[in-house]
């Protein structure tokens, strides 16, 4: 079962991938992770990754989507692949789809995660301070001023996704606010259907 999570930065996206790691066995294609990890691998496409970081510049759409290629021609994802943090775009969207295509593979579900801006504020803010008390460092972009650029972003580029999805027949929706366990049911109740 390969499936998409999407919803704007805040709303569980990577809490829920990891769950389904756990729990079904799943692999989390998170594009930060698989530039990161690219980037020291000493590999052909970690090579070109690391030169464009070093550079200070974005990695292209191609880039991204050869990384995703070697994950999905490897088959280490026996309970299927969740796309986290990619497509953001509908370019990127569409090179997905045709890329799922030419692996022989299909995409079962774009998930949403819907929650409320205001909510979002109150999470990210929250979860800096966690962070601190407990000893630590909140993340760079955990203020108000970043999330609200953020959501910018994502409204700009991502939320058409949303349309894309539902259009194919493929986007279900889930309440991000909910526990994270009711989440959780919430979002194996579509990938049991």
């Amino acid at each position: 079962m390969n499936i998409i999570l999407l919803g704007p930065p805040g709303a569980g996206k990577g809490t829920q991938a990891q769950h389904l790691v756990e729990t079904r066995n799943m692999v989390q294609l998170s594009t930060g992770d698989m530039l990161r990890a690219a980037r020291t691998s000493g590999t052909e496409m970690g090579n070109k990754v690391a030169a464009v970081m070093d550079a200070g510049e974005l990695v292209t759409d191609e880039i991204v989507i050869g990384l995703i290629r070697e994950q999905l021609e490897a088959g280490n994802g026996g309970g299927g692949f969740i796309f986290d943090g990619f497509p953001r775009t509908l370019m990127q969207a569409v090179a997905l789809e045709k890329l799922l295509e030419e692996t022989g593979q299909t995409l079962d579900a774009a998930i949403e995660l819907r929650v409320r801006d205001e909510a979002l504020v109150s999470r990210i803010l929250n979860r800096a301070a966690e962070a601190v008390a407990a000893g630590g460092e909140a993340r760079a972009d955990d203020n108000e001023e970043s999330l609200r650029t953020r959501l910018m972003e994502y409204y700009k580029k991502t939320a058409p996704l949303l349309g894309y999805y539902f259009a194919k027949e493929k986007l279900q929706r889930v309440d991000g606010l909910a526990d994270i366990p009711v989440v959780q049911a919430s979002i194996s109740a579509i990938l049991d259907k």
